[in-house]
């Protein structure tokens, strides 16, 4: 036979079981209760929840037809200008937020465009730089220097150009790929020459035209 003690624990268990199974089922009830309407809730009053929508006079608008002409503005994020100098209460008054001395906190514009506190700036450094040339020392074209008292070296009629002027040693090697004809204290006294360079001063070719020569003047890219 059971003892009474027995039987009084086995209920007692029983009664703690049955309890615990109505507030789990309540707490399951209450959790499915509050998802049920966020699942359900419409996207406008979603909408409403985001945006003042009302604020603007006009409805929210669809999603499906949104585009470029229908955005507009989100209610509060655009605000008026700053009123500064208007007392130190509004927190932009006697300074204006530039600070209390200083260069930078008086009127109008603090430094030109490109100052750099006294330095030499980037735009006079960029000259400066191996490899990169820039500015205006750096556009120039280059020439050669060929004197016309060096064609003096060659025969009658002959057609000069720099590796003929090299080869008869009337010049030296030069880095410079483009050459120039320019006049010299010395006259020209060959004759009937066909001088080939990339320019001639006004000069020079005065003077090889003057003995029946002529000058042909050659691209950069030759």
């Amino acid at each position: 036979e059971l003892s009474a003690s027995f039987v009084a624990s086995m209920l007692l268990r029983l009664a703690v079981a049955a309890a615990l199974f109505v507030s789990a089922e309540g707490l399951l009830g209450s959790v499915a209760r509050a998802t049920a309407p966020a699942a359900a809730c419409s996207r406008a009053d979603l909408a409403m929840r985001v945006f003042d929508w009302k604020t603007r006079g006009s409805e929210a608008p669809a999603l499906e037809g949104l585009d470029l002409g229908s955005l507009s503005k989100s209610p509060g994020s655009a605000h008026r200008a700053a009123r500064k100098g208007r007392g130190i209460s509004a927190g932009q008054g006697a300074t204006c937020g530039f600070g209390t001395r200083g260069q930078k906190s008086r009127s109008g514009h603090s430094t030109r465009p490109g100052f750099e506190g006294g330095q030499i700036p980037l735009y006079r450094r960029l000259p400066k730089f191996v490899g990169r040339p820039t500015g205006p020392g750096h556009t120039k074209t280059e020439y050669e220097i060929i004197k016309v008292s060096a064609l003096n070296q060659l025969d009658d009629g002959a057609e000069v150009d720099y590796a003929a002027l090299l080869a008869a040693r009337a010049v030296s090697k030069s880095k410079r790929k483009l050459n120039k004809v320019v006049g010299a204290a010395d006259k020209l006294t060959v004759k009937n020459l066909k001088v080939r360079a990339h320019a001639f001063t006004s000069s020079a070719r005065a003077e090889i035209e003057a003995l029946g020569g002529s000058c042909i003047e050659l691209s950069p890219t030759t």
